[in-house]
């Protein structure tokens, strides 16, 4: 199995989602398994910033982010939520993406999406952008438009197959990433888990960086600045002070760290704050 689903301990795992019911390799089921991951398991990269490799066999992933309640990055839950569907029965392949969101220079690929087969179709599933993400799996095709919840997003084209995947602000659409078909296999995301993991110039390096999408609100922590942001546009933005920090990891995020990690993540990363 390409995702090594044999091992992952499924009744966990939909337990930590929130998923009732009997899991099946249909549509209605990738949609339910793939909100109430989104809503259980935040984008988080505090394993970087507490000086910790990101490890991406199965083992660790389920320790991580299932028994010990934790989050991770792209790599990190879309692994996890690829070995589920495989578990379940689904066909799965793993893409391969540059990430926009703003960038005037072309990046690198170095972010992961999954396109599974559900009810004859093959649909763009991402569980692992953070904030801005998908909340819902959608058609991967071109000239998709759908709404999920008050949010917006869509499938565009360009040039020589590219695909990419835009969201509605109040300001237009945004693009996210550009993406093409091309099947990657789990030992190319361990080479882009050690770029993002440990190069200069990888945003996950520098700064906590911690994210969660809800229907109505987009949650996100970098740094010391925590932003909500609605779909009107509206947001809110204030600085964590030190004193407020774990419980906002708790209030926002459903992360708890250990005394010994949330200590030395003061004193790297908040020393003065």
């Amino acid at each position: 199995m390409t995702w090594n689903g044999e091992e992952l301990d499924i009744e966990a795992y939909l337990a930590r989602i929130g998923y009732e019911g009997e899991a099946k390799p249909d549509l209605e089921t990738l949609r339910a398994l793939h909100r109430g991951h989104v809503a259980s398991i935040p984008f988080e990269n505090l394993e970087i910033m507490l000086g910790q490799p990101v490890l991406l066999d199965l083992a660790a992933l389920q320790d991580k982010m299932v028994h010990r309640r934790r989050g991770g990055y792209c790599y990190e839950q879309n692994l996890l939520f690829a070995a589920a569907l495989e578990r379940i029965g689904f066909s799965v392949k793993g893409l391969g993406a540059r990430v926009r969101a703003g960038a005037s220079t072309t990046r690198a690929v170095t972010h992961m999406l999954l396109d599974v087969e559900a009810d004859g179709e093959q649909w763009h599933c991402d569980v692992g952008f953070g904030a801005d993400g998908l909340l819902e799996p959608i058609p991967l095709r071109t000239g998709v438009d759908v709404s999920q919840g008050e949010w917006r997003f869509g499938i565009g084209s360009e040039e020589e197959g590219v695909r990419v995947l835009r969201t509605q602000n109040a300001d237009g659409w945004f693009d996210l990433y550009a993406y093409t078909t091309t099947r990657c296999l789990p030992v190319d995301y361990v080479v882009m888990n050690h770029y993002t993991s440990t190069h200069p110039k990888s945003p996950f390096i520098r700064r906590p960086v911690l994210q969660q999408a809800a229907p109505g609100v987009r949650c996100r922590l970098i740094g010391a600045q925590l932003t909500r942001t609605r779909p009107d546009g509206s947001r809110d933005e204030r600085d964590v002070p030190v004193s407020e920090l774990r419980h906002t990891l708790v209030r926002e995020f459903g992360i708890e760290l250990g005394d010994d990690e949330f200590a030395e993540l003061i004193r790297v990363h908040y020393a003065g704050a």
